[in-house]
Formats: C-alpha cells, sequence, structure tokens
C-alpha cells in the first residue's frame, strides 16, 4: 500500500451549476443550494481550508424538448460544459481546487476537460475515479434516451459530438488508462461491448462483492504519485438508495456507509485529491436532505475527517 502523506491542498472553491439539462428527470438543478443548505462550506473550512464560494454559473433553462439526432437539448448541454469549463480552468490556475456541484453528470464533460487541460500545461499525470451506479458510455445510436447524462465518459474518450469532445482544446480529453470506473451495477449492453473495447478499467459492484472495496480502491489508486493530478468524479447514485434516496436514477445494491467512506478516507491518504464533481443529487426525490447531508459527510472524508495518522499498511 503506497506510503500515506499529510500533503493537503489549503484553497478550494466552490462551483455551483444548477442545471438538469442533460438528464431525464428535472430536479438535479438544485442540487448545488441544497449541498449548500447542507452545509458543505463550513465542513470543508473546519478541515483548516479556505473555502470559497463562486456562487452558481448563469446558462439556459432547460428546454425538455426531445432527442434530435440522439441528443437531448445539445445546445444547452453545450453551453453549460463550456462555462464550467472556464470557470473550473480559471480556479486551477489560481493553484485552488475546484469543487462543481451538480448539476447532472453531463457536466463532468466541463470539469474534466479543464482538469485535463491543466495537466497538460503542468506536466502531471491523471486519474479520474468516475464513482457511479451507470458507465455513462452511451453514444447517439446506442442511447435509448438521448440523455446526454448518461454519455460523459464517451464524451471525454473523444467519441460523441464535436460541440461537447472539442471542450478543452484535445480530443479525446481523456485516454481510457485515465480513468476507473467504480460502483458500476447498471449498463446498457452497448454500453457492455464499447466499454470492453476501448479497454476501460471498472471495479463493478460484482468486483466489491467479490473481492471488496479495499481491493477495488488499492486498484483504483496504483501508481498515483506525487506528480498524479487526482479528480474525483461522483454521481450519488452511486451510493445504495437505502442511504441516498435523492437522486433521479436510483439502482439497487450499491456500497454502504462503510464501503463509500472508506472510498473517500483511501483517497484522502494520497494526498493528492485535486478536484472534484459531485452531481446527481436530486432534492426533488430526497427526505429531509440527508441524501445532501450524506454527500457533504463523504466529501468531508475526501479531505481527511475521518483518517488518522497511519503508517505505510495502514
Amino acid at each position: 500500500m503506497t506510503p500515506v502523506t499529510t500533503e493537503k491542498p489549503k484553497s478550494v472553491s466552490l462551483i455551483g451549476v444548477p442545471t438538469d439539462v442533460g438528464a431525464g428527470t428535472l430536479g438535479a438543478r438544485m442540487g448545488p443550494d441544497a449541498l449548500r443548505v447542507a452545509g458543505i462550506a463550513k465542513a470543508i473550512a473546519r478541515l483548516g481550508l479556505d473555502v470559497r464560494d463562486c456562487g452558481n454559473l448563469a446558462g439556459p433553462s432547460n428546454p425538455w424538448q426531445d432527442a434530435v439526432n440522439g441528443f437531448r437539448n445539445l445546445s444547452e448541454v453545450v453551453q453549460w460544459n463550456q462555462l464550467l469549463h472556464d470557470a473550473t480552468y480559471v480556479e486551477l490556475q489560481q493553484g485552488r481546487l475546484p469543487i462543481m456541484l451538480g448539476g447532472d453528470h453531463s457536466l463532468a464533460i466541463g470539469s474534466i476537460s479543464a482538469v485535463a487541460r491543466h495537466c497538460r500545461d503542468v506536466g502531471k499525470k491523471l486519474r479520474v475515479l468516475w464513482f457511479d451506479a451507470h458507465a455513462d458510455f452511451n453514444t447517439a445510436t446506442l442511447t435509448p434516451s438521448g440523455n446526454i447524462h448518461g454519455m460523459p465518459v464517451a464524451c471525454l474518450l473523444g467519441i460523441g459530438p464535436p460541440q461537447l469532445i472539442e471542450i478543452g482544446g484535445q480530443v479525446p480529453a481523456l485516454r481510457p488508462k485515465e480513468i476507473r470506473l467504480i460502483g458500476i451495477r447498471s449498463v446498457d449492453a452497448g454500453e457492455k461491448r464499447l466499454v470492453h473495447d476501448i479497454g476501460i478499467e471498472v471495479f463493478d459492484m460484482r468486483y466489491v462483492d467479490e473481492m471488496g472495496m479495499r481491493s477495488a480502491m488499492e486498484l483504483a489508486l496504483a501508481l498515483v504519485d506525487a506528480n498524479t493530478h487526482l479528480h474525483v468524479s461522483m454521481d450519488v447514485d452511486f451510493l445504495d438508495p437505502d442511504i441516498a434516496p435523492g437522486v433521479g436514477t436510483t439502482v439497487r445494491g450499491g456500497p454502504t456507509y462503510r464501503e463509500a467512506q472508506l472510498c473517500m478516507e483511501m483517497i484522502a491518504d494520497t494526498g493528492h485529491l485535486a478536484s472534484l464533481d459531485v452531481v446527481e443529487l436530486n432534492p426533488a426525490f430526497d427526505v429531509r436532505n440527508r441524501t445532501a447531508e450524506l454527500a457533504v459527510d463523504l466529501i468531508e472524508s475526501l479531505f481527511g475527517k475521518s483518517t488518522l495518522m497511519r503508517h505505510a499498511g495502514g
């Protein structure tokens, strides 16, 4: 196991992106403010970090249109992602750790494109940990819905409309070896073949059941070092709906509270977390904001709340 470091980023920027334009269910646009109500800024500040809330980006409304050529609301999704790319890149240039408060998961195209651009600028390796119940690897020809929040991984790997895959200035923004999918348990038939053919490393829930979350995370974090920019993209539907009902696309059989905490704690142990997405929180389906509060709890652990000083090997 990699030796634990005490290195922490000192400055964090919250970027709210209040849109569900890429989703098939309304409500994720309220996610940023639900996370604020749950106390995300104060929770992070208590850990000794400087927190700047950049407020919410302002973009187009959700036209709620049918899919055209396999994509719903493509123009609006592009606009939101370009806005987010630009805002994220500015914070990274200033040496701050951006936290994107979504919003639906299509927004990761913008945030991760900015992170990849920054890594090219500074000569760092990139590792993306994608926590999700779904593979998010649909395309216009494979998608059953046209919802672009089911396509961001494909877009980041260069499979998608030019307006999206070119955000950030390089196609593809990511290479397959730079991303790990964790917690997957709902994959469309066409996605299975594409994910297999392109060679993405996947730790689905069967792997977690058979080998344990610790094994999955050790492999997902393998070779992360001081020259690695570690980005976490956390779809709240990664969690089991029994503990996180506030999402629009629940899938039974997700990680337990302790399994999710272990993921966050092991990431914190590396000391290399450098950017974060929190997406698909939908207060319309939540119970007294409990899912937002759980998300804040996990984010605290990402920044070291639950981690003791440990020697290499735990």
